[in-house]
């Protein structure tokens, strides 16, 4: 997901299929790149102000704490840095 293998954001695990990762609002933007993912997962918003979520020929929606996203396996999608740190939680 990141340039040069580094993962632009911290990770917790929970259990086996869940993890909480927090992004630094200090990220370069070129570290939020377009990816696709191996798995489904649901990913959940815990915190964060003015983050963007983007999925490919879509125009980018501001995502808020409450927030919800499903990805499908290999589907093209990214975020867009906001103001603050962003937390979601991520079911695999």
């Amino acid at each position: 997901m990141s340039l040069g293998g580094k993962k632009p954001y911290r990770e917790k695990k929970i259990d086996d299929q869940t993890f909480l990762r927090e992004f630094s609002v200090e990220i370069e933007d070129s570290e939020l790149e377009w990816h696709r993912d191996a798995e489904d997962r649901e990913i959940e918003v815990v915190a964060g102000k003015n983050w963007k979520f983007q999925y490919d020929n879509c125009l980018p929606v501001v995502i808020e704490p409450g927030y919800k996203i499903i990805v499908e396996k290999n589907e093209w999608h990214r975020i867009i840095k906001g103001d603050t740190n962003l937390k979601v939680v991520v079911h695999k």
